[in-house]
């Protein structure tokens, strides 16, 4: 299983012989969904896509693979095997890859202050809103757990409002709702380029990451059942 949590993401990641889960941006959703998946068909679980970057020396498009996730008082530990295995496929791309810890959160950390004050509280590299939940999720199921994420938005910057507040149910981006935010908070304009330009990084390291995260899960590891 292959968990995400925007459309786009999830595009990146859909193959043959894999199945994905995309939250729409929803940790209660992806909860909901996963509670009612029958772990017997999947061998492992990975979560893929993009993060808010914790630690200040990573920019747009460096490749974070989990050592383990942590969210409050909980921790979860990433299958060696599996995260070695990323890791050698991820280093032979153009792109920074780094080993680290994520943050699991329930909602957009969208502020540098915020960031700032995860990374000096755990230490993490990055942050998402999904890699928690699919690491208890595999921990219950008794099944191997990784996480790769992307880095999208640096620690030192903020997203602009706008950002956490137009997305759709489906995972994409609402521009109506963008534009209005535009016409009300009309410097934000720089701010919102900047993101856009970062996102698209991402997402364009994300997809030169499919090719070996298949190879991880269905080659080489072969984690995940084909259904």
């Amino acid at each position: 299983m292959i968990v995400t949590g925007l459309i786009q993401e999830a595009r990146i990641a859909a193959g043959p012989g894999l199945t994905v889960i995309c939250s729409s941006s929803d940790p209660k959703q992806l909860r909901a969904i996963m509670a009612d998946f029958d772990a017997s068909s999947i061998r492992g679980v990975i979560s893929f896509g993009v993060a808010g970057g914790l630690d200040p020396a990573l920019e747009a498009g460096d490749i974070v693979i989990a050592t383990e996730v942590v969210a409050g008082e909980r921790r979860w530990t990433s299958e060696v095997a599996l995260t070695d295995e990323l890791l050698r496929s991820a280093g032979v791309g153009r792109h920074r890859v780094v080993r680290g810890g994520l943050v699991g959160a329930e909602q957009v950390v969208a502020a540098r202050t915020a960031k700032a004050a995860l990374r000096s509280e755990t230490g993490a590299a990055a942050v998402d809103m999904e890699s928690h939940i699919a690491a208890d999720f595999a921990a219950a199921a008794k099944l191997p757990f990784a996480a790769l994420r992307v880095i999208s938005d640096p620690a030192g910057r903020s997203l602009p409002q706008i950002v956490s507040t137009a997305i759709k149910p489906n995972g994409d981006v609402d521009l109506r709702k963008v534009l209005r935010g535009v016409a009300r908070h009309p410097t934000s304009i720089r701010s919102l380029v900047s993101t856009g330009i970062d996102f698209n990084r991402a997402l364009r390291s994300l997809r030169g990451c499919r090719n070996f995260v298949q190879e991880a899960v269905l080659g080489g590891s072969g984690i995940v059942a084909e259904i």
